[in-house]
């Protein structure tokens, strides 16, 4: 898959969160191969919480901003049916907020960099159709591939 990322302020220039995005969909798409399709492409925009709010009102109306969101292009029977060549297929967007992720690595005493890679790998799952809010069997699906993926990026378990 190719990955089409935009860092906005106040995200600092300081992390290569282009090459952090890449490293995260290289980890999910080892546990899940299909997501290893070069015709597939997604976008992540690395934003702020007011950009945040905005799409989470617009899209989901809850007027409040959130850490990160999907917007999937296709359905999970569709993504297993494309095949290896031909034009590139959009995926989905993913959009993280900063303020939002800032707020939580810090609550968990761990970097912005390994939070801002797990909220980019439970994006990219809910762009493969895995969805947490479907009952505790889904949560627990989607928070156990989180778990494998950030361990392939060295990232301890953050539900442990």
């Amino acid at each position: 898959m190719e990955l089409d990322c935009a860092v906005e302020a106040p995200w600092p220039a300081a992390t290569d969160w282009e090459e952090l995005a890449q490293s995260a969909l290289a980890a999910v798409s080892r546990i899940i191969p299909l997501l290893g399709n070069e015709r597939l492409c997604a976008g992540v925009v690395f934003a702020d919480d007011d950009r945040l709010q905005a799409l989470n009102c617009e899209w989901r109306g809850m007027d409040k901003p959130t850490n990160v969101l999907s917007f999937p292009m296709l359905e999970a029977t569709e993504l297993e049916a494309i095949a290896a060549d031909g034009p590139p297929v959009l995926f989905g967007d993913i959009a993280l907020s900063f303020d939002t992720c800032l707020r939580e690595a810090e609550e968990k005493s761990i970097s912005l960099e390994e939070h801002a890679s797990h909220l980019i790998i439970h994006g990219i799952l809910h762009l493969a159709d895995f969805d947490h809010e479907k009952g505790d069997a889904h949560a627990e699906e989607m928070e156990l591939l989180e778990i494998k993926a950030l361990a392939i990026l060295g990232i301890k378990d953050p539900y442990g």
